[in-house]
């Protein structure tokens, strides 16, 4: 049987797509369409592994359904053929499922409809979410698609810790509760750390970073997700790039009345003016770790903020797991920013946490670990593949 998977992310104004190997990981083709409603799109198409051939080509893309067609044209003319690439599913990234998807799910007319319905809790990710299965769904209507939703890897949370302290029927009213964000990911690194550790995955309990643009830590206890920074938004938790992360929620108030914000302003302010933007100007890492090491004060502070909190959910996580066998970080900033790893954990040496610093200056594309030897904790660097992980859910999906 056949493994490979159209793996589809549509954005607003953009449709990222792979073909991988569920089996293997491989990814045979590689794609971005851009600028989607705008005047003229971009779409970029790259067949192969490690050295692909790469095709750019400028054209209109007024919605995601001539995004859907230039997708296939591109394979069509640079390959390679969807025909024959065996596909058995085409695998949909979906953001926000509710309570109402605990798992990844064949979509059907209903399923459609529950997205829709729980587009309040993600007005800016689960209808261009739609537009991308509508899309595909036109597209490709002989094969099965399938749902995976980022929410889903955290509805194993226990209710102590996914309850918010509000009146019970205003919070029943209006869905008010912490889903979490980033699950797909945390799924696979935490799979993938188990696995590298010698531990069977639900004997595992990590402490999982995914940190980039968008930041959330996640406790793993015996292969679950028990807790996560992220709540009913991806707002709360870590500071990020434009984002605030914890704040005292009476300053919306505050600002209402003393600034005279409307709530549109200030949802502007904390989700896309504030984190690391609002603090320094830059949002891109490597631009501020070049500030600090050139002395800038803004970015200093900026650094130990963003360090700080990274210590207080990494402190907390030890105490809701009780033994942790690993701290994993992943993506972008996690993967690649040793400054901001050795940050997070300078200081919790007596938790057993003791990097090697030399492993964590280090450059390399693979799982590695960069805890001292005989640290009782292990501190390991995972690249994150969400692709791969939306891939074998679709699979596993399908065969069952």
């Amino acid at each position: 049987m056949s493994t490979h998977v159209l793996v589809v992310n549509s954005g607003s104004s953009s449709l990222k797509y792979q073909v991988v190997d569920a089996e293997t990981g491989a990814a045979s083709a590689v794609g971005l369409v851009e600028r989607i409603g705008q005047e003229s799109g971009v779409l970029t198409h790259s067949v192969g592994g490690d050295k692909p051939d790469k095709h750019s080509i400028e054209l209109p893309v007024p919605n995601h359904t001539v995004a859907m067609e230039a997708m296939a044209d591109a394979f069509a003319e640079h390959g390679p053929s969807l025909a024959e690439a065996g596909l058995v599913a085409v695998g949909h990234r979906v953001v926000q499922g509710g309570a109402r998807f605990g798992g990844s799910v064949l979509i059907d007319d209903e399923v459609v409809d529950i997205i829709e319905d729980l587009s309040d809790l993600a007005p800016l990710h689960n209808p261009p979410n739609l537009d991308g299965i509508r899309a595909a769904r036109t597209s490709f209507p002989d094969l099965p698609h399938v749902a995976v939703f980022d929410t889903a890897f955290h509805l194993t949370m226990p209710e102590h810790a996914a309850t918010y302290a509000i009146d019970r029927e205003v919070a029943a009213a209006h869905r008010i509760r912490r889903y979490g964000a980033h699950g797909t990911s945390h799924q696979y690194v935490a799979r993938e750390a188990a696995a590298f550790l010698g531990i069977a995955r639900e004997e595992s309990n990590l402490i999982v970073l995914h940190l980039g643009n968008g930041a959330s830590v996640t406790a793993v206890k015996d292969g679950i997700s028990v807790d996560t920074s992220m709540g009913l938004t991806p707002l709360e938790g870590l500071v990020m790039g434009t984002r605030t992360g914890d704040i005292d929620p009476a300053v919306v108030f505050h600002l209402s009345r003393t600034a005279g914000m409307s709530i549109d302003e200030i949802d502007n302010l904390m989700n896309r003016r504030s984190g690391m933007l609002g603090l320094t100007g830059m949002v891109d890492m490597r631009d501020i770790g070049d500030a600090v090491a050139a002395g800038d004060e803004a970015a200093t502070l900026a650094m130990e903020v963003y360090c700080y909190r990274l210590r207080k959910y990494i402190g907390a996580y030890t105490a809701v797991l009780g033994r942790v066998d690993a701290i994993v970080f992943t993506a972008g900033i996690g993967e690649n920013s040793d400054i901001v790893r050795t940050g997070a954990l300078t200081g919790l040496e007596r938790f057993g946490i003791r990097l090697d610093e030399a492993a964590n200056a280090a450059r390399s594309g693979g799982i590695r670990r960069i805890s001292a030897e005989g640290s009782p904790v292990a501190v390991l660097v995972v690249p994150t593949n969400e692709e791969f992980e939306i891939a074998r859910e679709s699979v596993a999906v399908v065969g069952h």
